[in-house]
């Protein structure tokens, strides 16, 4: 969690969130085809025992996923941890409520450019600009996002994901 402070810990999550709203977040925040399996070999181990740190609970989706998608090309348990990390630190929420309050303190010209790393992420950023567009309060500087190049992104494999938006305050 990005804030100690705040009670919700990915293991709270995984530890007593039940089967159905386990699935739900690493399907709709991981984008995760194998959720349901994931989710349900998290319930099954945890009936014996608390899963108590990060290596256990790769084991366990490892054991959740077929041997082709654990050789794919990224870790097979990158989007069940991106999903965690979703959930527990609220990013959705605190993107949506982000963008409105730097909006309003942007002085007229001045530019707000957004930088996301997950689909939903940049689709809360570009239907935030659209309706601003409509409201005429911004004007789109990027009409399609700013992405990596294949040089840029094999060099810096973390830039493969990033999308950049920008938009300038009327």
């Amino acid at each position: 969690r990005f804030d100690r402070r705040q009670e919700l810990t990915a293991a709270t999550v995984v530890n007593s969130w039940s089967l159905d709203d386990l699935a739900k977040t690493i399907w709709e925040y991981g984008e995760e085809r194998y959720s349901r399996k994931i989710a349900q070999a998290i319930v099954a181990l945890r009936r014996r025992k608390s899963i108590v740190g990060t290596l256990e609970l790769v084991d366990v989706i490892a054991g959740a996923v077929p041997g082709f998608y654990r050789r794919g090309g990224i870790h097979f348990a990158t989007r069940t941890f991106q999903a965690l990390r979703i959930a527990v630190n609220d990013e959705l929420g605190n993107v949506r409520a982000a963008l409105p309050t730097l909006l309003d303190v942007l002085a007229p010209g001045g530019r707000i450019a957004v930088i996301s790393f997950h689909s939903l992420e940049d689709r809360i950023a570009k239907e935030f600009f659209k309706g601003a567009e409509g409201e005429e309060r911004v004007r789109i500087i990027t009409k399609k996002p700013v992405v990596a190049s294949e040089d840029e992104a094999r060099k810096n494999p973390r830039s493969r994901s990033a999308k950049l938006r920008v938009a300038e305050k009327r």
